[in-house]
């Protein structure tokens, strides 16, 4: 999910490091969203960045986000994903291998038409739904294919 998120909104023009921020926050948000919300009342402004602090539209899908460090990075729950987070919790997983499955990513969403990456709803049974299994087996079989070869 934060891999093909990611790469949604950076083909939908965010930097790359804003992309990564908003495909983990993605990544986080479903996740919870499928064990049901819990929490307060609103969104937790991180302290640091309150004056920063504001909805991000992307297409028809709403974030928080903050201005850290003169990038745009999501947050949920009063934390922050930041790039280095991606990279460690995503990235990683891959071996290795992340840039190849990368450029697979954005050359695949790159396909869809701008409305359907725009809308949370249609990326999602469009893109989204018909292609996690093939690559997630297919990005697992690589970085376990790279695994084995450096053991």
């Amino acid at each position: 999910m934060a891999t093909l998120q990611a790469a949604r909104a950076k083909v939908l023009g965010l930097p790359l490091a804003s992309a990564k921020s908003w495909g983990l926050n993605r990544a986080i948000y479903y996740a919870a969203a499928k064990r049901g919300f819990k929490g307060g009342s609103g969104p937790a402004k991180p302290e640091k960045y309150q004056r920063s602090f504001g909805e991000y539209w992307l297409g028809l899908d709403k974030a928080y986000k903050v201005r850290a460090g003169g990038r745009i990075l999501f947050t949920i729950g009063g934390d922050i994903q930041r790039p280095e987070d991606f990279k460690r919790q995503i990235e990683q997983r891959f071996q290795g291998t992340f840039r190849k499955a990368w450029k697979e990513a954005i050359e695949i969403l790159q396909r869809y038409k701008k409305e359907v990456l725009e809308s949370p709803e249609h990326f999602y049974q469009q893109a989204y739904r018909p292609r996690r299994d093939e690559l997630a087996a297919k990005w697992n079989e690589r970085a376990s294919s790279k695994s084995e070869a450096a053991s």
